[in-house]
């Protein structure tokens, strides 16, 4: 078997290649940004590894050799899964690696938004030093948490927040009434937005959720809410939500992820002072990413052993 490692975005592949080696998987790596430097890279590959190049038809077209794609976290809206089941081939995830990560960076974020940390870290360094330099403060504990989605992540959440938040209530029409924990309230979406003093996002990017977040949801807010979101940059009309904060429907937002990655420094959802920004960050750990890759590259090497990924999302054709 061999395999193409493209875009990744670490140090080295170290691991990746112990992994490969010991199994006797040929490897080729390629900082590949289009499909057309993934076709021209993928020469002879029957199994990819990527992060954020661009998969789909044209490139199962252009290399018919290709059998298998495994991406790099738990999300996968970088290969287009349609064209993936069309072509026949297997599509592979890592969804489990980063879960506490990513709801306890969620977690941070919503609390500084609410304690208003960073302000105040910034008065002090400018020289102010009072309680009242950050505005008013409202109580954690009187205010309602808002979940969307409540798969393993927003379930992490909802269970780390209990004790934080007077409330925890969620939206996910995928999840049945039994799988909602006992501790949290499961509501509309509009409902939700009515209700939630904070909101934070925890589904994944698909045709679905694009745009989720916008203008006639965000008007059902109440003033002063709060918006978090580590999950997908596109779930969220960034036009929408800065006329939300211009109006304070929003008082603040909290944005591990954008629609467009790294960001213009000079964009206003970047400027803007009641937004606070991490660098798609949440997943990491040392540990975290260490699963991470181990688990992605997994995939491919389960594949030619077994003709199974140990995560599908897509189950293509039989070896």
């Amino acid at each position: 078997m061999k395999v193409l490692i493209t875009d990744y975005d670490f140090p080295d592949v170290d691991l990746e290649l112990a992994l490969y080696k010991a199994a006797g998987v040929e490897v080729v790596t390629a900082q590949c940004r289009t499909e057309d430097e993934v076709i021209a890279a993928a020469a002879g590959c029957q199994g990819l590894l990527v992060q954020y190049a661009p998969v789909n038809a044209k490139v199962f077209a252009a290399r018919p050799e290709i059998r298998i794609a495994s991406r790099y976290g738990a999300g996968f809206d970088t290969i287009n899964t349609a064209d993936a089941a069309k072509y026949g081939v297997w599509v592979g995830n890592s969804p489990d690696y980063g879960v506490g990560e990513v709801s306890t960076h969620a977690l941070a974020m919503a609390l500084d938004l609410i304690r208003n940390i960073t302000v105040y870290d910034r008065a002090v360094k400018a020289g102010e030093w009072h309680y009242t330099t950050a505005g008013i403060i409202p109580r954690a504990s009187e205010m309602t948490l808002g979940l969307i989605g409540l798969g393993r992540i927003g379930k992490r959440m909802a269970h780390i927040s209990r004790n934080v938040f007077k409330r925890v209530i969620a939206y996910d029409p995928y999840i049945i009434d039994g799988d909602f924990p006992a501790y949290v309230e499961r509501v509309g979406r509009e409902d939700l937005f009515r209700q939630a003093d904070v909101v934070s996002l925890h589904t994944p990017l698909n045709d679905d959720t694009r745009n989720l977040v916008n203008g006639s949801l965000l008007k059902l807010l109440k003033p002063n809410s709060y918006l978090v979101n580590s999950a997908r940059g596109g779930l969220i009309n960034i036009d929408d939500l800065l006329a939300a904060l211009e109006s304070n429907q929003l008082k603040g937002a909290a944005l591990d992820v954008l629609p467009v990655e790294p960001p213009e420094t000079a964009s206003a959802i970047v400027q803007h002072k009641r937004v606070l920004l991490s660098p798609h960050a949440a997943f990491y750990s040392d540990v975290a990413a260490q699963e991470l890759r181990r688990k992605a590259a997994q995939n491919l090497i389960d594949w030619d052993r077994t003709g199974r990924p140990s995560y599908v999302v897509v189950e293509g054709n039989k070896k």
